[in-house]
């Protein structure tokens, strides 16, 4: 057995540094100590000692995702394949989804709902691209069939357009037609629904300027 004879603050008050028997012996994330109840005076055994670090590498683990998580919604796929490239391991990875889809922080079905209305309100994109960004992304075929079976690509191609011709020059409409038809093309759109859309914004705003 060994005593705790000292726990100071680390770095940015995150982590404590825990003396065993008056000599440093490990780090914990803060919320771990506190949560194990570590105090000075206690006596420690070689399996608690394996326990606080595990418990430990759980909770870096688990911050890794809350914070990955801070920036946006993700699937569960991004933030399985984050975690291991920080290197975490299977256990750990699997025991922190797990947590977070029970808080309701990790959801698929809301990640796709999130991507699909992000695109379609400043980005608009066909329903084919749609899928396939979210199929990267692994989410489930049954999801992505949910989510975006109300994406109107006439609709969608027309905003985009729209958007994008006003920077455009109308001088020359074979010119226009080709680098809005490009557009449209990289958005994901099939010819007929380009062919229709450029002529129709064409008529709008082509015709203004002439």
């Amino acid at each position: 057995m060994k005593k705790v004879t000292a726990i100071s603050e680390g770095r940015r008050g995150k982590r404590v540094n825990v003396f065993l028997d008056g000599k440093f012996a490990f780090s914990l994330e803060a919320e771990v100590a506190v949560r194990e109840g570590l105090g000075v005076g206690q006596e420690l055994s070689e399996g608690d000692i394996e326990a606080l670090a595990g418990a430990d590498l759980f909770q870096r683990c688990l911050n890794a995702a809350l914070h990955y998580l801070g920036y946006r919604p993700r699937s569960e796929a991004e933030l399985r394949q984050r975690l291991h490239r920080r290197g975490f391991d299977g256990d750990n990875v699997e025991t922190a989804i797990a947590r977070l889809k029970e808080q309701g922080l990790v959801d698929d079905l809301a990640f796709a709902q999130f991507w699909k209305d992000n695109r379609q309100s400043f980005s608009p994109r066909s329903q084919w691209l749609t899928r396939s960004e979210l199929r990267q992304k692994g989410v489930a075929k049954d999801i992505i069939d949910q989510v975006v079976a109300d994406v109107d690509d006439e609709d969608s191609a027309y905003r985009a357009a729209m958007s994008r011709a006003r920077s455009l020059p109308t001088a020359d409409y074979q010119s226009f037609r080709r680098r809005l038809g490009e557009y449209l093309k990289r958005r994901g759109f099939g010819y007929g629904v380009i062919s229709h859309t450029v002529q129709q914004v064409w008529q709008e705003i082509g015709s203004r300027s002439r």
